[in-house]
């Protein structure tokens, strides 16, 4: 995809639709970023850690997202910098997309098979942010990436987004099927969850807000 996808999500934000872009840069990571709720699963996504690449593809594509990702970081250290601060640029889109809150569905609970490998991810957009994480992998990394960031790009994109967020991986037996039912799982549960019901009236909360 080409910048024009960033761009016309940038454009939605304008407009005040359901999108959000930002520009992070550290000492450490510099991060480009724009994410809408309400898309077709495009992506134009370019950083140094390939393996994320194509979780966050996933993840756009089966939640029927759009996403751009212009990512620079110190690979040289390891991956540990980008993925985490991809986590919380996105994270602040989400939350940039989301507004209000007013209308949403709120909750969702996905399961998700590859092949041998069962994830469950179960959301409530709720402006509380908590990670719960259970997983144990038969190894500890999927070519050079190490599958404890998972756990880091989880925590850092729930705590920016302000959503209570459990993944479990129930079971599998290869390390890169039970990441990518992780991700795919996300996409489709965090659709579910910030989809427009149109029975909800107002902020979907007793108390009146989130």
């Amino acid at each position: 995809m080409s910048e024009s996808v960033g761009e016309e999500i940038k454009q939605r934000a304008r407009e005040g639709k359901r999108a959000g872009s930002i520009e992070r840069t550290t000492n450490e990571t510099d991060i480009k970023l724009a994410f809408a709720l309400d898309g077709t699963g495009r992506t134009d996504i370019e950083s140094d850690v390939p393996f994320l690449n194509h979780m966050l593809q996933l993840f756009t594509y089966h939640g029927h997202f759009d996403l751009q990702v212009q990512a620079k970081g110190d690979v040289d250290v390891d991956d540990h910098h980008t993925t985490e601060d991809i986590g919380i640029c996105l994270g602040s889109c989400v939350k940039q997309a989301l507004g209000d809150r007013a209308g949403i569905r709120r909750y969702a609970n996905v399961f998700m098979p590859m092949d041998e490998a069962l994830a469950q991810v179960v959301i409530d957009v709720s402006n509380r942010p908590h990670l719960e994480y259970r997983a144990e992998y038969p190894s500890a990394q999927v070519g050079s990436f190490e599958v404890e960031l998972v756990h880091e790009f989880l925590w850092k994109m729930a705590l920016e987004a302000r959503i209570t967020l459990h993944v479990i991986v129930h079971y599998g037996k290869n390390t890169h099927h039970m990441v990518e039912a992780v991700f795919k799982a996300l996409g489709r549960a965090l659709d579910e969850a910030t989809s427009i019901d149109p029975r909800v009236q107002g902020v979907p909360s007793t108390k009146g807000v989130l």
